[in-house]
């Protein structure tokens, strides 16, 4: 009975405190989440901002090229055209109409040969008509002869008087006067004849042909009605490159100097040529001096107005040189290892990209490529330890 009359009051649960550490138990984790969200806006923030206004490494570009064994070894580079030394425009001596040509643009054609003919009626018309009076006064010069030869017995017997002397040597005289007018005409006329058939002045290859049969054909020049030049002639055997040498650079070339020729459209192929003239005189607009660059053999590949690039040279060409395939390169600057490997760095959307490449032979400041990269990319110059995979570049 002792239990029912018991204090119970010690056994209740006292929930004041529990609830007052509750409440500071959330508001410390409320403080820590929002100071966590802080630092990961802060980050966010700071991130972007660097993306956005950060610009970058600096660097610049260099391309990927294809060499020659001799361009290592090359003083000087320069640019410029093939072109034939001996080149003409071929039109015709007279003024008429065209009624033949003969040609088309690639034939080859001999000296002297007719390629084309202007029509010629009248000046054959005119031809005839002198050979007719020459004819005549053939005729006319046996009756003169005889009658001279005649009167001149009969004067030194003493029967004829001098002034019928006189009379049939001034008639004989006159018709050997018009036998050399005659003969004199015939020569024009003939001359006339051929300046209406337009030969080649020497051998060569057509490159252009300017008019066709039924076109009016003037010695003096082109017009809305006329035309000067018909064909236009080149001799293959005098092709030459002529490029420009800045003036700063022109004390490298010399007479006869080695040299080596690529043309832009067979960039495999390459000739051996020598410095064959350096033009006396400069253009001052471009600041460059004229250099005539002969071939020592080519084939028919080569073409006038082809570009070309020529390299001069100290040394011969080596001839087995020739024959070989350029290498890829690159600025040695360009390569690094990383990871135990070689790699390059190109720039994709701002950004350095990390390509893995397999490396040859030392060039001097050049290295061979021979996987990874082709002719003509673009990639780092120079790669630095602060250029990574990613890592945001400006192209300067």
């Amino acid at each position: 009975m002792k239990t029912q009359n018991a204090d119970l009051s010690s056994l209740k649960i006292d929930r004041s405190n529990n609830n007052s550490n509750s409440g500071n138990s959330k508001k410390t984790f409320y403080f820590l989440m929002t100071i966590l969200m802080l630092i990961v806006v802060f980050a966010i923030g700071y991130w972007g901002w660097n993306k956005l206004f950060d610009p970058g490494i600096e660097v610049n570009l260099t391309s990927a090229s294809l060499v020659s064994a001799s361009q290592t070894d090359a003083i000087l580079t320069a640019s410029g055209y093939v072109v034939a030394q001996r080149k003409a425009s071929v039109a015709s001596k007279a003024t008429g109409r065209l009624v033949y040509i003969g040609v088309v643009e690639g034939d080859a054609v001999k000296k002297d040969e007719v390629i084309g003919r202007l029509e010629d009626d009248d000046v054959k018309a005119q031809l005839d008509q002198a050979k007719a009076s020459l004819k005549l006064y053939k005729a006319d010069l046996l009756e003169a002869e005889s009658n001279y030869k005649r009167t001149k017995g009969l004067f030194d017997a003493g029967v004829s008087s001098e002034k019928e002397l006189t009379s049939t040597q001034a008639q004989y005289n006159r018709i050997l006067a018009f036998i050399e007018l005659s003969e004199a005409q015939i020569r024009s006329a003939e001359i006339a004849v051929d300046y209406t058939l337009i030969k080649a002045p020497f051998n060569g290859t057509v490159l252009t042909k300017n008019a066709d049969v039924g076109e009016i054909v003037s010695p003096l020049g082109a017009s809305s009605t006329s035309r000067a030049a018909i064909v236009t002639l080149a001799d293959m055997s005098s092709l030459q490159v002529e490029a420009d040498v800045s003036e700063s650079n022109i004390e490298k070339i010399k007479q006869q100097q080695n040299c080596e020729i690529t043309l832009d459209a067979y960039p495999g192929f390459r000739y051996a040529g020598y410095v064959d003239k350096i033009v006396p005189t400069a253009d001052r607009s471009k600041a460059t001096v004229l250099v005539k660059v002969a071939f020592k053999n080519y084939d028919s590949r080569v073409l006038p107005e082809m570009s070309a690039k020529v390299l001069f040279l100290n040394a011969p060409v080596d001839q087995s040189n020739l024959n070989k395939a350029p290498k890829l390169v690159v600025p040695k600057t360009a390569v690094v290892t990383r990871n135990s490997v070689s790699v390059i760095y190109k720039v994709v959307n701002n950004n350095a990209v990390e390509v893995i490449v397999t490396t040859g032979n030392d060039l001097g400041n050049l290295i061979e490529i021979l996987s990874g990269i082709s002719d003509g990319d673009k990639i780092i110059e120079k790669v630095t330890e602060k250029i990574s995979d990613g890592s945001k570049v400006k192209v300067l």
